[in-house]
């Protein structure tokens, strides 16, 4: 008997998190299913389920390089490739130097913080974290938070990478990244998902599309801005198309995103509770449909071909639209919001163009411009926002993510300089920074 008790009690459990089915609650009452018992089952769960979303977010960094490297030139992928490798382990040292503590303070002002408990959890008393049913409502354990939030913090400094490549000098853009995740993306973060101001007035934004995607966003492009258009681009009043080095490797980076973001968004109900954790799937699966549909008719009639970078860049497009609100939107909601934002990512594609703004990979028109949307349509939506909260969050993260990344990136230029040679750029980083290249034959006689 003790062992069936045991047995159902866990399975129910896994079925119903957050609250108790009947099951559950029959097994309540037996003597020997005791509540501290089934409090543990219900942290193991939700903390199985929290570390599951954290690799599905870290994969998506692989999804980041892949996309990254396919839609630039063969002669700059190696070093394409040494920035996405790196941008995640100074990402996440840096998060744990400073970030964490600046992005979930405790007590402070609404504005500025820092948890001095957690550095030293982190740093020099391991031992004191809570792995116990208290922390987090027994979503998750001490250390499970911090590797997820860690991640996203390596996100933010990765959709920069993108905009910036094949002209950017290796050093400056580690260093920006190492400064824009450690302490501007945390502080801003910290107004909302730390409890500080924008959460005090009511800005919802779920698993991001303005405190992770907009920020990544506005620092990507202060960065092009800064640094100008490659080489050739942008001649005597046209534009002119740089070819990638593999469509391929775009596709799957794609699709790792894709797969990503289910931890992305999934893992931001941080407790495995089925219900809501599945509604978040099929919201953010739906999305990134809707951007795909958007984004190829929109290009079919504005661009007067069938393009397959813009279906790609849809369904991105469409999965940051809606993850601010995957959480309070209905299938229906999320199919129109990622579709808008497979239209608004094709004109803002053009409109950057027109402005001689180079964007690699389209990651100002992905992260920026739809971030922005989902943020707002959040607030037309979802249930519970307002939109003028809405709206005063993303004015408010824009102008300090703006104003940082500014100031970083205008030291970095005035310092060490942000841009290659000339030469470096025509010959390609690969062989200029890195002495081989990504794509090597070798015919042997």
């Amino acid at each position: 008997m003790e062992l069936f008790t045991t047995t159902v009690t866990s399975f129910a459990n896994y079925l119903s998190v957050g609250s108790l089915s009947p099951v559950l609650s029959v097994i309540m009452q037996e003597p020997n299913a005791d509540a501290q018992s089934i409090s543990s089952v219900l942290l193991t769960t939700n903390n199985i389920w929290m570390m599951l979303a954290t690799a599905l977010v870290f994969i998506m960094h692989l999804g980041f390089a892949s996309v990254e490297a396919g839609f630039t030139q063969s002669k700059n992928t190696v070093n394409i490739l040494f920035k996405n490798t790196l941008t995640p382990v100074l990402g996440i040292v840096t998060y744990a130097l400073l970030g964490f503590a600046l992005m979930y303070p405790g007590e402070f002002n609404g504005i500025l913080g820092f948890s001095m408990d957690s550095w030293d959890t982190i740093w020099f008393n391991s031992g004191s974290a809570d792995v116990s049913e208290g922390y987090a409502d027994g979503g998750y354990t001490f250390w499970t938070d911090f590797l997820y939030q860690a991640m996203f913090a390596a996100t933010a400094a990765t959709i920069v990478s993108g905009a910036v490549a094949e002209r950017i000098k290796l050093g400056a853009y580690l260093t920006f990244t190492l400064f824009y995740v450690g302490i501007v993306y945390p502080i801003i973060g910290s107004w909302k998902w730390g409890g500080g101001f924008l959460d005090e007035l009511g800005f919802v934004d779920f698993a991001g599309s303005t405190i992770v995607h907009s920020v990544g966003g506005w620092g990507a492009l202060v960065g092009i801005w800064l640094l100008g258009p490659r080489i050739g681009k942008y001649n005597n009043g046209s534009t002119s198309e740089i070819s990638g080095s593999s469509v391929p490797l775009a596709t799957i980076g794609v699709f790792l995103l894709w797969l990503g973001w289910f931890g992305f968004n999934g893992g931001s109900v941080l407790s495995a509770d089925p219900g809501l954790t599945s509604l978040v799937l099929v919201t953010t699966t739906l999305g990134a449909c809707g951007g795909a549909i958007g984004g190829h008719f929109t290009s079919m009639i504005v661009m007067k071909r069938i393009d397959f970078g813009m279906v790609l860049n849809g369904i991105l497009a469409g999965l940051v639209g809606v993850t601010a609100g995957a959480d309070i939107i209905t299938p229906f909601e999320a199919l129109f919001i990622g579709g808008v934002a497979g239209v608004l990512v094709v004109f803002s594609v053009l409109l950057l163009d027109k402005l001689k703004l180079d964007d690699c990979v389209g990651a100002v028109s992905v992260h920026l411009t739809c971030g922005i949307w989902g943020t707002l349509a959040t607030g037309i939506f979802g249930e519970g926002a307002s939109f003028m909260s809405q709206l005063y969050g993303v004015l408010a993260c824009g102008a300090a993510a703006i104003v940082g990344s500014f100031i970083i990136f205008y030291i970095l230029k005035v310092t060490m300089g942000l841009r290659v040679s000339e030469e470096a750029e025509k010959h390609g980083l690969d062989s200029e920074e890195h002495g081989i290249r990504g794509y090597t034959i070798l015919i042997e006689d």
